[in-house]
């Protein structure tokens, strides 16, 4: 069998959940330091994604780093907060300047505290920039705005990689990066080597795109930088880490994340298994039986193993 991937998660896979009717939360509350050492108690993870700012953490980066370390974890990201209440009108296409430059010192300190942790990127989630309604905004001017802000950002950082998430909707109805191909044209137009994308698999599939489709398009203009679970990365030797995006409201977050990576290495024992060869000859007659019947067939078998080793 191949060497498995590393597997990384968020640390919010790790926190408390709220939302309009458990306004309380789903749980007592679960402080950075705590989400760190649940995150080390799975056991297959390696790496991490911090949000900043440290939301309700009144420690030190020290003590952050400390708690990395005991838990044999490293931060993989920065992912800074522009999605917040601050936010509601978009953060680097806000129609407010100070509210735009505002955004642009926390996507600026992110980056330095990400340089400090010795991170792979920061990962920028646009969820507030875009519109909910016809004639809301100026397409063309919310465009610039987020090109030229993108550019404001990366250019005096070209020794770290920044990475766009896309999403279609929430929680604006309609988000400035939606999908593959926008979000491609948007870093062709910013023209910095440095920027890239991470693809969500739930969010490709959200935005009714094949995630395989939309990986491969990515992967052929050399701006696939992370991913967050995809499937057609073997072929194209794609090696980055397999990264839990989950939000296990009621569920044992430790324990959801063990189940979701016991899938994910089944996934990865079955791609040792596939008959490539007889794929790519279904594939080129554009034969879904016989695709699926292979697929199906090394799949369910490497669950069963992966089961039975985990069992014995």
């Amino acid at each position: 069998m191949s060497d498995l991937p590393v597997f990384g998660a968020g640390i919010w896979h790790f926190a408390t959940y709220k939302d309009r009717y458990a306004t309380e939360g789903y749980g007592p509350p679960v402080g950075l330091l705590e989400q760190i050492d649940k995150a080390g108690a799975v056991g297959d993870l390696a790496v991490v994604d911090l949000n900043w700012p440290f939301a309700g953490f009144d420690g030190t980066l020290d003590d952050v780093k400390a708690a990395l370390e005991r838990n044999n974890l490293r931060a993989v990201a920065i992912t800074p907060e522009i999605y917040n209440r601050d936010y509601v009108k978009g953060s680097i296409t806000n129609p407010d300047p100070a509210v735009r430059g505002q955004a642009l010192k926390l996507l600026n300190e992110a980056t330095e505290l990400a340089k400090e942790l010795g991170c792979d990127y920061v990962k920028l989630w646009f969820g507030q920039d875009g519109w909910d309604y016809p004639f809301q905004v100026d397409y063309h001017d919310v465009w610039k705005l987020a090109i030229d802000g993108l550019r404001e950002l990366i250019s005096p950082h070209p020794e770290i990689k920044f990475v766009i998430e896309y999403k279609p909707r929430e929680p604006r109805n309609k988000i400035i990066f939606p999908n593959a191909a926008r979000t491609l044209l948007g870093i062709q137009q910013v023209g910095l080597d440095n920027l890239g994308i991470l693809l969500d698999f739930g969010h490709s599939m959200y935005g009714l795109e094949t995630p395989a489709d939309a990986a491969q398009l990515c992967i052929d203009a050399g701006r696939l930088f992370a991913i967050d679970v995809n499937d057609t990365l073997r072929k194209n030797d794609w090696d980055g880490v397999w990264q839990l995006d989950q939000f296990p409201f009621r569920e044992d977050s430790v324990e959801a994340a063990k189940l979701a990576i016991r899938f994910l290495k089944a996934l990865h024992g079955a791609l040792d298994a596939l008959d490539v060869d007889s794929l790519r000859a279904a594939q080129a007659s554009h034969d879904a039986l016989a695709a699926q019947r292979l697929d199906q067939d090394v799949l369910l078998s490497s669950m069963a193993r992966t089961t039975e080793s985990a069992n014995a």
